[in-house]
């Protein structure tokens, strides 16, 4: 990219951002996702079966609308606020986020085994190389990143919070924009690497008998937008399970864009509230989820219900 990038994405955490981001959910929505749970759990079915079509939810319809310009053509996320948890039992919850989140764009599957919805709680493993543990299913905090970068990203990855952490687990988001500029002005003979392909361990989500790496870029440019595909950990292990040391090229420009993305000042951070769900671009802004405490009582643990979206190609996993 010959120029700096400068969008509605281009921003750092001082940034004033309308409402913080927040899009609040109206009387008039609230009173359609209270009807469509009373049908919900009078009729079961698998939350994958139910469309929007399916119910009267136009308040629910132009508020997703709102938040697909916002997160597609605005600054690149959305904090919807919020689902009526405290009187919705998990499965009408979870169900109602499925279908405001198919408003948004087309929910595809997360896992190669075709999983949609997929539990973000802490197993008490350990996310090493090539043993197929996503960060995701740990305690342990995360550097920023794109969901899938080492297979096939999704265009928007959503977060819906059903419990809290007893301690921690603060959410983080950045804009790639900026950090893409800021290492244009002070890495400029490191950037060009990001633009060449590095290896990414694909974390076992394959068939079996399937290359065990990605080998892709970080940055990718259509000649007006730029598009990241990074997570640091992902590339170490990649090199890791490749049983070969990154070159010095290489390793200095993988460690100059975490030191410019973990500079105080550029990332927002926020604590999620029950309810709440997040929506992200996966292609424009990294995001993280700071280390935390679990709660003892298992039915208090930590739980976010995570949903991608893609907005064209096949449902499936590797699209």
């Amino acid at each position: 990219m010959e120029r700096p990038l400068d969008s509605p994405m281009t921003w750092a955490a001082e940034t004033m951002l309308e409402n913080d981001g927040r899009i609040v959910l109206g009387d008039a929505c609230l009173a359609e996702l209270e009807a469509a749970a009373v049908a919900i759990e009078a009729n079961p079915l698998p939350a994958e079966a139910l469309t929007p079509m399916d119910f009267e939810m136009p308040s629910c319809r132009a508020a997703m609308t709102h938040v697909y310009d916002q997160i597609c053509n605005g600054i690149g996320f959305a904090i919807i606020d919020r689902l009526p948890v405290d009187h919705l039992s998990v499965d009408a919850a979870t169900k109602l986020y499925w279908l405001l989140m198919s408003m948004v764009s087309r929910p595809v599957a997360q896992k190669w085994d075709g999983t949609m919805i997929y539990d973000v709680l802490d197993t008490g493993k350990q996310a090493l190389a090539g043993n197929g543990v996503r960060s995701s299913k740990t305690s342990g905090g995360q550097g920023y990143h794109t969901d899938n970068a080492f297979n096939l990203p999704p265009d928007f990855v959503a977060l819906f919070c059903l419990q809290t952490a007893k301690a921690g687990g603060v959410s983080g988001l950045i804009s790639f924009e900026t950090v893409h500029n800021l290492l244009r002005e002070e890495f400029r003979d490191l950037l060009p690497r990001l633009y060449e392909p590095f290896y990414f361990d694909r974390q076992m989500e394959h068939a079996p008998d399937d290359v065990r790496l990605s080998f892709k870029p970080v940055f990718q440019c259509d000649g007006e937008r730029v598009f990241a595909n990074f997570s640091p950990r992902l590339v170490a292990q990649g090199y890791e399970v490749k049983h070969e040391d990154m070159d010095t090229p290489s390793r200095a420009a993988i460690e100059a864009l975490v030191a410019v993305s973990e500079r105080a000042g550029l990332g927002k951070s926020f604590d999620f509230a029950r309810g709440q769900i997040q929506v992200v671009n996966n292609k424009r802004l990294g995001h993280r989820r700071s280390a935390f405490q679990d709660w003892d009582e298992p039915e208090r643990r930590r739980h976010l219900v995570r949903i991608w979206l893609r907005e064209a190609g096949r449902p499936f996993y590797l699209g």
